[in-house]
């Protein structure tokens, strides 16, 4: 996908609070709130994680980001893409942006949890080469929860 760019920008940036607003507006029309995982800016920040936006002719169409305490395991965040580029092969080439990213900072995992109201997003992390992995932080306690792991 030659027209498709991947930037790395700050958290707290304008266009990634646009885009994070977008999220959270489709979680609450499937959950009915936002994500309640505490997420920090400063997570996102080098060396501990990055923010990836992904963009398509001069426009934002997607954003993830991953986050780590400094093991081996990076977790993503906030996975997005923008409805009217859905199906075209953004969504896998930001996930693969991300974990080239995770990878060149030496993390060695890549997590993620997600939920069951979500199927293109496990279908998408499935096709993609994730497996279960063992239920860990926020929602670990919740049954319907969907938890997968890829070796990078």
């Amino acid at each position: 996908m030659s027209d498709l760019v991947f930037r790395s920008l700050p958290y707290t940036d304008p266009v990634v609070q646009r885009l994070l607003e977008e999220i959270y507006l489709d979680q609450t029309e499937r959950y009915g709130g936002p994500d309640a995982a505490a997420v920090d800016p400063a997570e996102f920040a080098p060396p501990r994680g990055d923010f990836l936006t992904a963009w398509q002719y001069g426009e934002p169409v997607g954003c993830a980001g991953w986050r780590s305490d400094g093991d081996n395991d990076a977790e993503l965040k906030r996975m997005y893409t923008v409805p009217a580029v859905r199906g075209r092969g953004v969504a896998i080439a930001l996930l693969a942006a991300v974990e080239d990213s995770a990878r060149a900072a030496g993390r060695i995992r890549l997590i993620l949890n997600t939920g069951p109201k979500q199927p293109e997003a496990i279908a998408l992390y499935e096709k993609c080469g994730y497996d279960p992995i063992e239920p860990y932080g926020h929602y670990k306690d919740y049954a319907e929860a969907v938890f997968l792991g890829r070796v990078l």
